[in-house]
């Protein structure tokens, strides 16, 4: 099990290096920062002594090692567009993106779990039938245009919560929970239904194996037995589809954030490239890209937690 561990994270290394290289290098083929910052009356000299105040004079390979190097220590570098240092604000800024992701996958399990369950459990009943269509009509759904729906109904209609905006936990919890509950819900019911499909097709595969119509046999009815024996089992294939829905919320939070103003990581990254500020773009990428591999690295892990075959394998 520890050599498994040790070999997927020179795997998350390797790959992390490897998408570091392929940010810097096609963001470096995108443009001139020196001529963006100076604007279209600048001067071949001004131009020059631009790029040499911002070391873009430098060979390629000596410009991306001093960039990795400062970022394995934290310091991202200073905004050539703001002049601001960019680390505080990515961290700043994915704070918000977390919470947000956090809370969605939070309503994602909360609605996908008992109703894959009991749609795979009903699924020769009408009840499940709807349940299958309900779940098929949330994939249909964007997440934008989930949150622009939710707005209509409980920020315009009803006036319940709020249309948008953030509010820091720590400065007014009520306040935050009241600005979070429609992006999450917009995230979580999505993404809910998504996972809601792999979680009955996981109780159904479960449901027909042997060790379960054993327990059947024995006497248990088919609630108890799904629950105790299956569920672990069923959790496996749903892991890696959920791996991948974290991921997929991770990159896709900008429309969201958009949708109800919030200050995340993902709204960062348009301003950034609204700006052309070369720097701050590859900070926000590779940040987002470490974090899409931590989480596969986490989830191949857990794989061994929960699989004993994997660890005796």
């Amino acid at each position: 099990m520890w050599w498994q561990i040790v070999r997927r994270l020179l795997i998350f290394l390797i790959s992390a290096l490897v998408a570091s290289i392929v940010v810097f290098v096609l963001l470096t083929l995108v443009g001139d920062p020196a001529r963006t910052i100076l604007g279209t009356e600048a001067t071949p000299q001004g131009i020059a002594e631009m790029r040499h105040q911002m070391g873009l004079d430098r060979p390629v390979i000596t410009q991306y090692l001093s960039w990795a190097n400062g970022m394995l220590h934290g310091d991202f570098g200073t905004s050539f567009v703001t002049q601001l240092p960019i680390g505080p604000q990515i961290g700043e800024r994915l704070l918000v993106t977390l919470w947000l992701v956090a809370g969605g996958m939070v309503v994602a399990l909360v609605v996908a779990l008992p109703l894959g369950t009991l749609a795979a459990l009903w699924h020769r009943r009408v009840a499940g039938w709807i349940l299958s269509g309900l779940s098929q009509l949330g994939i249909a759904v964007p997440a934008f245009l989930a949150g622009i729906l939710l707005i209509a109904a409980f920020a315009v209609e009803l006036g319940w919560l709020p249309s948008g905006g953030y509010v820091v936990p720590a400065a007014d919890p009520i306040g935050f929970l009241k600005h979070m509950m429609l992006p999450w819900a917009s995230l979580g019911l999505v993404q809910g239904a998504v996972l809601a499909r792999y979680v009955r097709s996981a109780v159904l595969d479960e449901m027909e194996q042997d060790y379960l119509r054993t327990a059947r046999a024995k006497g248990m009815t088919v609630w108890r037995a799904v629950i105790r024996h299956g569920m672990r089992n069923a959790s496996i294939p749903v892991l890696t589809v959920l791996g991948v829905q974290m991921i997929t919320v991770l990159v896709g939070a900008v429309v969201v954030e958009q949708v109800f103003v919030i200050p995340g990581i993902g709204s960062f990254l348009v301003d950034s490239v609204a700006r052309q500020d070369r720097l701050a773009v590859q900070g926000i990428v590779v940040t987002i890209v470490v974090i899409s591999l931590a989480v596969s690295f986490l989830v191949d892990t857990a794989y061994a937690l929960i699989d004993p075959r994997l660890r005796r394998r």
